[in-house]
């Protein structure tokens, strides 16, 4: 009797076992998100390693951090290092946000035409909406430093900040993640290459819509 009572609570435990939940280790399929807040250095965040390196931060806190992370940002030559194109760092794709939507398919989908980067789309690590022009703030301006097409903007004397080294003085040209602008003209709705900001320092950027916010996507 005693055998035969062990083992129905072994087939008992046996069955409990199978219906638990998951592990909570299991990595989130995200890999793509802006990020929910600057670091507290307006467009400083050491060069294109340190925003690399808060981009992997902030997916690992959202137990994404098992792939490698890059920040859409293009940078300058600068001491012998050559010019960096934002779309040559960041994968071939496809990459969907937290709440499972392909945001572009490919390098190419994603500076083209047909690409799902909007407001409702373009969610933080948290899967939040940032909130965009018509809100109460406006933060909607997003680090770039790039053209259109993805590669280094060259278009003033400064477009990244002194390649992502200042809180002070300098410029960077931002995108709108929700494809918004004060007037009708397609830059003022490109998600990577709308304007340039009015400085580089927390309060100037937030004087053009924006919190000193990146797009991050994995590259693996």
């Amino acid at each position: 009797m005693q055998l035969r009572n062990k083992l129905v609570l072994l087939a008992a435990a046996a069955a409990l076992g199978s219906c638990a939940p998951m592990s909570s280790t299991s990595q989130s399929p995200m890999s793509f998100f802006v990020t929910s807040v600057n670091p507290g250095k307006g467009a400083d965040f050491g060069g294109l390693a340190g925003a690399d390196a808060y981009c992997q931060r902030l997916a690992a806190s959202a137990n994404a951090g098992g792939k490698t992370w890059h920040a859409y940002l293009s940078s300058r030559a600068s001491d012998g290092s050559p010019a960096v194109n934002a779309r040559d760092r960041i994968g071939r794709g496809p990459w969907q946000n937290a709440k499972g939507v392909v945001v572009a398919t490919s390098v190419d989908d994603l500076h083209g035409p047909d690409n799902k980067l909007n407001k409702q789309n373009a969610l933080t690590e948290k899967g939040e909406v940032i909130s965009g022009r018509g809100d109460p703030v406006n933060r909607h301006d997003i680090l770039t430093g790039s053209t259109a097409d993805g590669r280094i903007d060259m278009s003033a004397a400064d477009t990244t900040c002194r390649n992502w080294t200042s809180s002070t003085d300098g410029s960077a040209v931002v995108g709108h993640h929700d494809r918004m602008g004060t007037d009708e003209s397609a830059p003022m709705k490109s998600w990577n290459a709308a304007h340039a900001t009015r400085g580089c320092s927390m309060d100037g950027l937030k004087s053009t819509g924006g919190a000193g916010l990146l797009y991050c996507f994995a590259v693996n």
